[in-house]
């Protein structure tokens, strides 16, 4: 039933899907997992949440403000950390359609394009730069620390901080609801891939900076429209 109600709803999005957003501002907010990529191999998915706003220069190309609550986990034998982290970033993104031939008129687009021309134009790739607060607990055994050291690396006494991340996107807009000026409602499927310059997600300092992924959906809402 759940498999029948979900296939209907992502349908009636893409049966009424166009253009990306002709109004200037939209606001959006969605949930999925996150996960680490860090020195202890056995990686869990956890909750994770945002909330983000964006204001596009073209149809196609926007730059945002995000904001992250998330969790990362994991374990290797009796080995084990918690990450409750919080991140925020300013980031942009390039829509396929900025390279697509459509016409000059765009409100004419929105109401015109064929269902794949539209879901297409809005796939998009973005990058960002922004900070990471976190708030890290571990369970490690005497054994761990002592093999840690051996190879050059250390248990951080500071188990929370704030660092620099560079997150990369890329997922797809998909607007729904027809209006002269374009739609003012959008669900957004993404997958943002956070590259850490500090190696501590896990409380664990070795060779490699730690990493991790957010896998998201939501919903996005325009304001305004273009002159």
């Amino acid at each position: 039933m759940k498999k029948l109600f979900f296939t209907l709803i992502m349908s009636g999005c893409l049966a009424t899907a166009s253009a990306q957003f002709s109004r200037p501002i939209s606001i959006g907010a969605g949930a999925g997992v996150s996960y680490g990529l860090t020195d202890l191999k056995n990686s869990k998915v956890n909750f994770a949440w945002y909330g983000e706003g964006d204001y596009l220069l073209t149809p196609f190309v926007s730059v945002g403000l995000q904001a992250q609550k998330g969790e990362l986990t994991g374990e290797s034998n009796d080995n084990s950390y918690k990450n409750s982290y919080y991140a925020g970033n300013v980031n942009a993104k390039l829509r396929l359609g900025q390279f697509m031939d459509l016409p000059d008129n765009y409100s004419y687009y929105t109401l015109g394009a064929s269902t794949f021309q539209r879901i297409l134009s809005n796939v998009y790739i973005g990058a960002g730069a922004g900070l990471m607060k976190n708030r890290i607990s571990t369970d490690f055994t005497t054994t761990y620390r002592e093999a840690i050291a051996n190879v050059g690396g250390e248990i951080a006494d500071d188990r929370s901080g704030i660092h620099f991340v560079v997150p990369v996107n890329i997922g797809v807009d998909i607007p729904f609801g027809r209006t002269l000026y374009g739609p003012k409602w959008a669900v957004n499927v993404n997958y943002q891939h956070g590259l850490s310059f500090n190696d501590n997600l896990d409380g664990v300092i070795n060779k490699n900076n730690d990493q991790y992924g957010v896998m998201t959906v939501g919903v996005k809402y325009a304001f305004f429209n273009r002159n």
